[in-house]
């Protein structure tokens, strides 16, 4: 694996180092290990799945609130999303800048993002999957967002002739300039 630095501290790109042959390929995609020496979250008691019939369908941002933060890795097992993590950590030398990172079934991409990260994607086909690794269950109560085009954050999603996005995601409040 290639575990690559963001411009958001503790926010990283995961790479496979894929081995080819006749048959196809091989590759790592976590390793406990390697994980734990870069000091990175390797417990992880809830995996989902995220399918998205349209190109162009817009889901986040999304976390949770203290205490029941969440650390995901997230990767692309079916067409390719635009990913965007912002940091929302109060007092951060990076508060409110994000970072985008193209994840697709062929590139084979995780990001890694801590506790206090807002996280949300952009499909750039139809039939996109992400899957999703946390680090904490889901608890309805911490559960927060920022609207895709919150002004604090002036996210730049890929143009698209339709988007789709969710009542409750378009429902979230602005977060304060």
């Amino acid at each position: 694996m290639i575990v690559t630095t963001t411009v958001l501290p503790g926010v990283f790109v995961i790479e496979v180092e894929p081995r080819a042959d006749a048959r196809g390929l091989f590759a790592r995609t976590y390793c406990a290990e390697e994980f734990a020496a870069r000091g990175l979250c390797t417990t992880w008691p809830q995996c989902n799945v995220s399918f998205n019939t349209k190109a162009g369908t817009l889901r986040g941002m999304h976390w949770q609130a203290a205490p029941h933060e969440e650390v995901k890795l997230v990767r692309c097992t079916a067409g390719a999303a635009l990913d965007v993590v912002a940091d929302l950590r109060v007092g951060s030398p990076t508060y409110k800048k994000w970072v985008a990172v193209e994840l697709t079934a062929e590139n084979r991409r995780a990001v890694y993002i801590p506790g206090g990260f807002a996280h949300g994607f952009q499909t750039l086909v139809d039939g996109t999957e992400l899957f999703y690794q946390m680090s904490a269950f889901y608890v309805p109560e911490a559960a927060r967002g920022a609207r895709w085009d919150d002004p604090a954050l002036n996210i730049e999603w890929p143009a698209c002739a339709g988007r789709v996005i969710a009542p409750r995601d378009l429902a979230f409040p602005d977060l304060p300039l």
